[in-house]
């Protein structure tokens, strides 16, 4: 690493250790540890995935202002500027940030108790409700059409028109069984301009390792990794929630017996989420919660899909048919979380109640 990015922040480079740190693809992450125990998040922002860093660093700023007057008390990572007042400092085409380390944390990979499920649905529940309210309209998308489904759907039927012969037989019978969900994407079209279903400030990504942990007890500290924090729906958070809480394995698993939903992690999500933010929602939103853990599979299931088809451009692979098995992963889970729908309806309706 260049020392020029350490001094750009005010700090001598030889008074601190370097090392990569925790387990995101998209960034590269860097703590900073000093002699006197100090510590930073250091991180260079992908270009290819962020085409304007700027916008990142901008939305954070309109967020914690908004917050400074309105939730003063509510943690908001921001991060800590150059030794010019910016929020980035930008070297060879690089773009670099520094935020805070917060001591006592931790963070995991994957749910491994429904108490971590509840809490980091909270942590996200509770960061929608403090945004509540806010004006969006100075906000920009870091992500351009990232959870349009729509979009997603479109790309699905070309990529379904262009793939090559070999490709479109192999894929033929998942290729009709994603078709047949394809009211999810009609749902969608009609719910994008329904004024019951307005733009809220989402974080868009809601991982569990997107939530910080008090490290013994996993009580939820706050929201991190905020660069799609951005204008959306509720159904993506949500949505992205059930998708990666609820199934044991991940969408890398190819023994498709072991995907099932498991309905106490999906119970303590919900009350984690809808505790902080429930009181917030129109009637629309909270008629089409169920529908948020539909929409975002099977959004998740097509752009797998569309990548094997397109011959495989976008998400890296192991092997020929990886794309292929991760779509069949998503529509199994999908399939697994609508045989289930008339009871996690009624854990929704519950969690409503209270």
């Amino acid at each position: 690493m260049n020392t020029d990015v350490i001094r750009a922040f005010g700090l001598e480079p030889a008074s601190f250790d370097v090392q990569k740190f925790g387990s995101g693809h998209i960034n590269n992450t860097f703590l900073l540890s000093g002699r006197n125990g100090e510590k930073y998040i250091l991180q260079k922002i992908n270009t290819y995935v962020f085409k304007e860093p700027g916008v990142i660093a901008r939305n954070q700023r309109l967020a914690a202002e908004f917050l400074a007057e309105t939730h003063p008390s509510y943690l908001f990572i921001t991060p800590i500027p150059t030794t010019t007042g910016d929020e980035l400092f930008h070297l060879n085409d690089e773009y670099w940030r520094m935020i805070p380390f917060i001591p006592d944390s931790t963070s995991v990979d994957q749910a491994d108790t429904p108490k971590q499920a509840f809490e980091a649905a909270r942590q996200f529940g509770l960061m929608a409700r403090m945004f509540h309210g806010i004006d969006l309209h100075d906000f920009k998308a870091s992500i351009p059409n990232f959870h349009n489904l729509t979009l997603r759907y479109a790309s699905f039927q070309e990529a379904i028109r262009q793939a090559k012969e070999d490709r479109k037989q192999f894929a033929e019978t998942l290729i009709e069984q994603f078709l047949r969900y394809s009211d999810i994407a009609v749902t969608f079209e009609a719910l994008k301009t329904n004024p019951e279903f307005s733009d809220r400030l989402m974080h868009h990504d809601t991982k569990i390792n997107n939530v910080l942990l008090r490290k013994n007890s996993y009580e939820g500290i706050c929201v991190c990794d905020l660069d799609t924090l951005m204008p959306g729906k509720i159904i993506s958070d949500l949505g992205d929630m059930v998708r990666t809480y609820v199934c044991p394995v991940s969408e890398e698993e190819r023994d498709f017996s072991q995907i099932h939903v498991r309905e106490e992690y999906y119970e303590a999500l919900m009350k984690g989420y809808l505790s902080e933010v429930g009181g917030t929602l129109s009637d629309t939103e909270k008629a089409h919660l169920f529908y948020a853990g539909k929409f975002m599979i099977y959004m998740q299931g097509i752009r797998f899909l569309t990548d094997y088809l397109n011959g495989d451009v976008y998400y890296p692979i192991k092997y020929p048919e990886h794309n292929f098995n991760r779509a069949k992963n998503q529509l199994t889970l999908l399939e697994k979380l609508i045989e289930k729908e008339t009871a996690l309806q009624a854990v929704i309706d519950d969690c409503l109640k209270n």
